[in-house]
């Protein structure tokens, strides 16, 4: 070796007799193999520490925290204690006032309406005046959902110079589809989140919202849907697949009643 290793002058290394130099370069070859050993059972540490909090995991799972079934548990777990019974109804208790929706913020309320009493209710007494508190009752409704047709006119012209017929264009945040784009993700949402046929599609569309649409249109919006996801979709699996941890470990959440039924 000519070259004297890094931290060395060469006038050093030069001066440095043979034997020395051979036994330190020897030495210098026997810590690169140590260290490339040394991270070689790093990561094999590394994995059979993942492996074990794996396996410890898998051993923990019960009926109790995951979706095993009871007999599944082997013979020395212990079954969770049943709870036992008040001796009362399920529900609310005589006598208990109750608790019902929490009410709106008065802004979230699109109309009020008064109710003032027209008489006594014992001697019949004609009543007037304002109460500053009155007790509130809140309803809410679902309005009256009717589909909102828009009709785009093109109209077409002919020139006074040249006598050339010239017809206007689609706005280009206009679909040309005949359905609109929330009719249009409604239907894919329909078809992908909640997973309806076409036919249970259909009938949803017609009996709520009044639009009525045929299957071929329903299959045409959400294959244009499909494209149009395709590249965002590709770009999150890539992210998904460069993540650490691509998955999500269910989380029980017992009631602590043997029949499923909710609490007593």
């Amino acid at each position: 070796m000519t070259t004297p290793p890094a931290g060395i002058s060469e006038a050093d290394w030069a001066a440095t007799p043979v034997g020395v130099k051979a036994g330190f370069l020897e030495l210098v070859s026997q810590c690169q193999r140590q260290q490339q050993e040394i991270e070689q059972l790093r990561i094999q540490l590394t994995a059979l520490a993942t492996e074990l909090a794996h396996l410890r995991e898998r051993i923990g799972r019960s009926s109790r925290n995951s979706s095993k079934p009871p007999s599944s548990d082997g013979q020395g777990f212990k079954p969770p204690e049943r709870r036992k019974g008040s001796g009362r109804k399920r529900g609310g208790q005589p006598g208990h006032p109750g608790s019902g929706p929490e009410l709106l913020p008065i802004e979230r309320v699109d109309e009020v309406v008064e109710h003032h009493p027209q008489a006594c209710r014992r001697c019949g007494t004609l009543l007037q005046g304002q109460d500053p508190e009155p007790l509130r009752h809140q309803v809410i409704e679902i309005p009256p959902i009717t589909p909102l047709v828009i009709e785009h006119r093109l109209h077409r012209l002919v020139c006074p110079c040249c006598t050339t017929s010239t017809c206007a264009s689609l706005p280009a945040e206009v679909e040309v589809s005949h359905y609109g784009p929330r009719l249009s993700a409604l239907v894919g949402l329909l078809g992908s989140a909640f997973p309806l046929s076409f036919s249970k599609t259909q009938a949803l569309l017609d009996q709520l919202l009044g639009v009525q649409i045929s299957r071929g249109a329903m299959a045409t919006i959400r294959q244009r849907l499909s494209a149009a996801l395709e590249q965002p979709m590709q770009e999150a699996l890539a992210f998904a697949r460069q993540q650490s941890v691509v998955y999500v470990d269910e989380t029980g959440a017992p009631t602590g009643n043997a029949d499923g039924g909710n609490p007593d």
